[in-house]
C-alpha cells in the first residue's frame, strides 16, 4: 500500500505523472473503502462492548491513532494496521447515533445518508479532477472554519446560539469542500503523504458528511 516506490509527479506533462497518479488514486480508494467496511463492523460490534465512558476512550484513542499513522508513515504496513484499527475504533465512537437511528424507524435514513454520501464523494472526486485553483489556500481555510465551528459546537452546548440542524449543513459544507481539497492532492500526486495519510484523510472527510446526513435526514435535535 506504500507509494514510495512510485515517480513522483514533477511535470503535469510527463508520462510519468499519468502513471503515478491512478496508482496512488486506487491506492487510496480501496484503503479508505475498507476503513468504511471496517467501522461499518464496529458499529455492528459495539453493543457488544458498551461499557459507560466508552465513547470518551474512542474519542481519546481516535486523537493518538492519527498521530501514530502520522508518526509511522515509514512503515506502510504498521501504519495500515493502525487506520483499520481507528476505523473499528470510530465504529464504536459513532454506534450509539447509529444504533438509535436503526432502532427507531431510521433505517431508511442510515442507508440514504450512506448512498448520498457514496454519490456525493464520487461526485465531488470527480469534479476536483476539473478544477483549478489554490487547494492548499483552500484547505486552510476550511481547516480553520471547521476548528471555528467546533468552538461553536462547544460554546453551542451551554448557550445555545447555534442550532443542530446549522451545525450539520456547516459540517456538511466545510467536509465537502475537503473532500475536494483531498482529491485534488492525489491528483497532485498526495503533496509527500502516503497512501494511507490520504486514505486517512478521506475516511474522516466521508464519515463526517455521513454523520452530517443521518442528523440532517432525521431531523434530529440531540
Amino acid at each position: 500500500m506504500d507509494t514510495s516506490n512510485n515517480p513522483i509527479i514533477i511535470d503535469g506533462n510527463s508520462g510519468v505523472a499519468t502513471r503515478a497518479v491512478p496508482a496512488l488514486l486506487s491506492q487510496v480508494l480501496l484503503i479508505s473503502s475498507l476503513g468504511f467496511f471496517v467501522s461499518a463492523v464496529g458499529v455492528w460490534l459495539a453493543p457488544a462492548f458498551y461499557f459507560p465512558g466508552l465513547f470518551w476512550v474512542c474519542v481519546i484513542a481516535t486523537f493518538a491513532l492519527i498521530f501514530a499513522i502520522r508518526a509511522t508513515r515509514k512503515n506502510p504496513p504498521l501504519s495500515l494496521v493502525l487506520f483499520l484499527t481507528l476505523a473499528l475504533i470510530m465504529g464504536f465512537e459513532i454506534a450509539p447515533w447509529i444504533q438509535h437511528l436503526l432502532h427507531t424507524g431510521g433505517t431508511g435514513i442510515v442507508l440514504n445518508a450512506a448512498v448520498t454520501t457514496a454519490v456525493g464523494m464520487a461526485v465531488l472526486g470527480m469534479g476536483a479532477q476539473l478544477f483549478r485553483f489554490d487547494y492548499r489556500k483552500v484547505g486552510g481555510i476550511a481547516l480553520a472554519a471547521l476548528f471555528a465551528l467546533i468552538i461553536a459546537g462547544v460554546l453551542g452546548m451551554f448557550f445555545h446560539f447555534i442550532s443542530p440542524t446549522a451545525y450539520s449543513y456547516l459540517t456538511l459544507i466545510i467536509f465537502s469542500v475537503l473532500i475536494v481539497v483531498d482529491f485534488m492532492r492525489i491528483r497532485n500526486g498526495g503533496d509527500g503523504a502516503t497512501a494511507v495519510e490520504l486514505a486517512l484523510s478521506i475516511y474522516l472527510d466521508g464519515l463526517n458528511v455521513f454523520l452530517a446526513l443521518t442528523r440532517i435526514f432525521s431531523g434530529s435535535r440531540d
